[in-house]
């Protein structure tokens, strides 16, 4: 697995003239690596690629270019690139109308808790969510959550040799699952060792 240090990045100027022609490739690889869940929520599963391009965006967006603020780019970023063991993600509820957004996330509190991958002939694995903070209060959960679905050695395997897999949710206000497609899968399957 690559890792992103501050040698690996591009200067900002470099990144200038890359930035424009460099968009549609990535657009077309984050939308390779979404599932959608039912009507209301994507699931964004992150690689090296995805993150690279984020830092560079941020550091960019901002006009980063010291070593402590290109450093903490890095060090916000950097943990949601997948380890070898797992697949990482971000998983968006988005709801257009404001008022149904407001009464959709009351009702949807611990929604990211019941995120779920299940490898065929394998157990369910629920994800790990929002590690870096709590996302949720008493009275809503947040439109944005990180995941990390962590996976036995024996499911990994059967992912990179070819097993179906479903991405799923059982929360009861959000029950929905759907069979990943198959060129999403075989770029996650290059995510597990």
């Amino acid at each position: 697995m690559a890792t992103i240090t501050r040698d690996s990045l591009m200067t900002l100027e470099a990144y200038s003239k890359i930035r424009k022609t460099a968009r549609a490739q990535a657009i077309e690889h984050r939308k390779l690596r979404s599932v959608q869940l039912g009507e209301h929520i994507t699931v964004q599963f992150e690689d090296e690629q995805t993150i690279r391009r984020q830092i560079q965006e941020m550091l960019h967006i901002e006009k980063i270019f010291d070593e402590d603020g290109i450093q903490g780019e890095i060090e916000a970023y950097a943990p949601l690139v997948p380890d070898g063991t797992n697949w990482k993600a971000t998983m968006l509820i988005e709801y257009p109308d404001a008022h149904e957004r407001k009464r959709e996330l009351a009702r949807l509190i611990g929604v990211e808790d019941r995120m779920f991958v299940e490898v065929e002939g394998h157990s369910r694995v629920y994800a790990i969510a929002d590690e870096d903070l709590d996302r949720e209060n008493d009275e809503k959960t947040s439109s944005v959550h990180f995941l990390r679905f962590e996976f036995p050695q024996p499911a990994r395997e059967a992912v990179r040799a070819g097993a179906s897999v479903k991405l799923g949710c059982d929360h009861t206000n959000y029950p929905s699952h759907v069979v990943i497609a198959p060129e999403t899968l075989a770029s996650l399957a290059g995510d597990l060792k």
